[in-house]
């Protein structure tokens, strides 16, 4: 079983239900969230290795270009563009398809190849975890975590800790899970977002439940969108004083004893709804 978890908005806690998940599951995580993975900083994994991530970019030999600009016209990114002398790149905007290849008739294109960001692996008490990192000034993240997503195995169950909204990154990680939780809080703002998540999976067609996090006992946004639209709301996790603090030392909520039966009650539901293995 892959679970994505997943949010229309940041700051609902979705990081903080996914790396207590994990261990709480026994399974894998990944921190898909390249733009701003925080889970490592409360799995603090041991033994991390790391490999970039690589795209390729287009060179020009210019003893074969006649500047007749067919590579221009055939880049739908507007990465390239032609001035009297050469043909100009704008790296962070190339996707790395090589449509400005197959369109030139000289043969003057080869591609090279540049880091955008870096995949980390280790293992924290038992459990693997990995996230990707996108280099600070790139614009593009699926890239990394394609890279990412590629240490899955089929045989292994894991969490996919997903970038807030539902943009490209989003749909990129649920592309692997079978299954996905969206996080969200109880105000209209985490209403507004949920809805959004709630298009885009039913979009995909991948089965879905929903948590609200943060509860002070004022749900009825949520549970009231939940029955109308007959959307499985699996339970609450309590806002408390306790748990912000734990959260701002590094810690999981599992330490302390509420949230670790709130924890265990969820994984059960979770099993059961989406057949878990």
């Amino acid at each position: 079983m892959k679970l994505c978890i997943l949010s229309g908005k940041g700051g609902t806690g979705k990081t903080t239900l996914a790396v207590n998940l994990a261990y709480t599951l026994n399974c894998a995580y990944y921190d898909c969230d390249v733009e701003e993975p925080n889970g490592f900083i409360f799995l603090n994994p041991m033994a991390v290795s790391a490999e970039e991530t690589l795209v390729d970019y287009p060179c020009v030999d210019y003893s074969l270009c006649t500047l007749c600009k067919d590579c221009v016209t055939a880049c739908q990114f507007n990465a390239l563009a032609a001035t009297k002398k050469e043909i100009l790149l704008f790296k962070e905007l190339c996707h790395g398809c090589h449509a400005c290849s197959l369109a030139c008739s000289e043969g003057a294109i080869t591609f090279a190849k540049r880091a955008v960001g870096v995949v980390e692996k280790g293992r924290s008490n038992g459990i693997f975890a990995a996230r990707g990192v996108l280099n600070i000034g790139e614009p593009m993240a699926v890239p990394v975590i394609k890279h990412l997503l590629k240490q899955l195995k089929s045989s292994e169950d894991a969490i996919l800790d997903c970038a807030p909204g539902t943009s490209c990154n989003a749909v990129t990680t649920l592309r692997h899970a079978d299954a996905a939780l969206i996080v969200t809080e109880p105000t209209v703002f985490g209403l507004n977002d949920m809805e959004i998540a709630v298009e885009l999976l039913n979009h995909v067609g991948l089965p879905f439940a929903a948590l609200v996090n943060k509860s002070r006992g004022e749900d009825s946004l949520i549970t009231e969108y939940c029955g109308k639209n007959g959307i499985n709301l699996l339970g609450v996790i309590p806002f408390s004083k306790e748990a912000a603090i734990a959260y701002s030392k590094g810690k999981l909520l599992l330490e302390l004893p509420e949230y670790k039966l709130a924890f265990e009650a969820l994984s059960k539901q979770l099993k059961e709804a989406f057949a878990w293995n």
